[in-house]
């Protein structure tokens, strides 16, 4: 009896700014099933034909129900709760790709797809036919060369954006990760005095955790949590530096309650204690 599916596993991940994880097709079995569950990577599956059901999370926590048919597909975020299944009587083909890196967010925006943004549709359905090309070619060849299959990779994304009804240009993917790093640094400005969390300033910019943290890690290199760090301990120095206040009340400030966490954080940063800072600033100063 001939497989209903194919499934292998990527043997090189060794590319920063695109890898594949693992990749397959089946032809499900009606009501067939999988989730609840998260994943570390982008998880994108293309329907050739019948028919399924997608639940996921939006970046508020809500859960969607889609439903969804051959010529869509359906994106799976990092750390998205989600469920999909077969329809009953019709049960969907489908062929997926598991990837990540540098520019995997860049290249999802560009297709219009995101956290709330799961379902891809076709400019044209004839569109499809490109698409499952590439898609099948790369599942049809598991021991091909990485360099190979890197290249479908990329060709497959590149008729993924093109084919798109809901394309981005490159430009308006870039000013959209802007206004949320735009949001949060100045969320953390007129607020690092209070004891915010990386929760609270998720909440403010109304996008999932997980989404914008690795959003902001990719445009500036840090994460959200060592950048309210930072910017709390900067803040700390230039008030050792120019007031009188206490080492307890400088804490309180920058959104320390605890005076003995505040020393630690600061000294993490600047190798010394507040006060030891503080001295040695005014010696270098002559002060």
């Amino acid at each position: 009896m001939e497989k209903n599916y194919k499934f292998n596993v990527f043997r090189n991940d060794k590319n920063i700014d695109l890898t594949l994880f693992q990749y397959g097709w089946e032809q499900c079995v009606p009501l067939h099933s999988y989730g609840p569950a998260k994943r570390n990577h982008y998880l994108f599956h293309f329907i050739f034909s019948g028919r399924g059901f997608l639940s996921s999370t939006d970046s508020t926590g809500v859960t969607h129900l889609h439903k969804l048919e051959g010529g869509q597909g359906f994106l799976i975020c990092p750390g998205q709760v989600n469920t999909y299944y077969a329809d009953e009587k019709n049960p969907w083909e489908y062929a997926w790709v598991e990837f990540d890196g540098v520019k995997a967010l860049e290249y999802m925006e560009m297709a219009g797809l995101g956290w709330d943004r799961p379902v891809y549709h076709l400019k044209k359905r004839e569109d499809g036919i490109l698409l499952k090309e590439e898609l099948m070619t790369i599942v049809d060849n598991p021991f091909g060369s990485s360099i190979n299959q890197i290249g479908h990779m990329y060709l497959f994304l590149d008729g993924l954006i093109r084919c798109s009804v809901n394309r981005k240009t490159e430009a308006q993917a870039g000013r959209m990760r802007d206004t949320y790093i735009k949001e949060t640094i100045s969320f953390i400005e007129n607020n690092y005095a209070r004891a915010i969390t990386v929760e609270d300033i998720a909440e403010f910019c109304n996008i999932n955790r997980n989404y914008l943290n690795r959003l902001f890690k990719e445009s500036t290199g840090k994460t959200l949590q060592n950048f309210l760090m930072y910017y709390r301990m900067n803040r700390a120095a230039e008030l050792l530096k120019v007031s009188d206040l206490t080492v307890n009340e400088i804490g309180k400030r920058c959104g320390y309650q605890n005076q003995l966490h505040f020393s630690r954080a600061f000294k993490n940063i600047f190798g010394l204690s507040p006060m030891q800072w503080k001295k040695k600033k005014k010696s270098e100063e002559g002060l």
